[in-house]
């Protein structure tokens, strides 16, 4: 499992259930092991903001500061939040430039959200900067949310130092994430998932990293 940490006003819209999952929706039944262990993509924090009158999303991975950016939401969009994160995240990873390898070891790594409120406020500043970077942006080109690549966006979210606590150096999101997987040893049989339709170049449909 991926371990997200919500903020209230996100697990607001969730249906989750008791231990804390969202229903299936597009993804095929995982063990009951998945569901217990924390997976090496486990530990990011979320949060639910209003842009344009759209429903967005932001989560950020807690160790490497990893953003993933999820935009014009609607309310059955977030019964089926694994689904969209998904999407952003291995698309962003395609769009920062990622090797075949590191979006295999992506692919197999991805796990169902297990959502709960715990907070690391070191975490939550990153999340609020980036947050607060997009909006800028998106108010200083004079353009509609509908028309912009979250996952362009969220790359380039990921190209930036961010400061952790407890450590002197910066963290550059996009090296840290490639070099997570790069370290990875997590390997799993993939599941077979409903395959994503994407538009424009460089974008990845993810049924080409699920096997039969």
């Amino acid at each position: 499992m991926i371990k997200l940490h919500c903020t209230k006003k996100l697990s607001a819209k969730l249906n989750i259930d008791a231990q804390g999952f969202l229903p299936q929706g597009h993804r095929a039944p995982v063990s009951a092991e998945s569901l217990l262990e924390e997976g090496v993509l486990s530990g990011w924090h979320a949060n639910l903001f209003t842009v344009q009158r759209r429903n967005c999303v932001i989560a950020v991975h807690d160790a490497t500061r990893f953003p993933v950016l999820m935009t014009c939401l609607k309310k059955d969009d977030f019964d089926n939040l694994n689904y969209w994160f998904e999407d952003v995240f291995m698309n962003t990873l395609l769009k920062l430039g990622a090797t075949e390898a590191h979006m295999d070891t992506a692919a197999n790594a991805i796990e169902p959200l297990c959502i709960d409120n715990q907070c690391n406020r070191s975490v939550q500043g990153t999340m609020n900067q980036m947050k607060s970077d997009f909006e800028y942006s998106l108010q200083m080109s004079d353009v509609s949310i509908e028309d912009i690549s979250p996952y362009r966006i969220s790359a380039w979210l990921a190209d930036r130092p961010c400061t952790v606590k407890g450590k002197k150096d910066c963290v550059w999101p996009e090296k840290a994430m490639l070099a997570l997987l790069d370290g990875s040893k997590f390997n799993r049989p993939n599941r077979d998932d409903n395959n994503i339709e994407s538009e424009g170049d460089n974008v990845v449909s993810l049924d080409a990293y699920r096997k039969e």
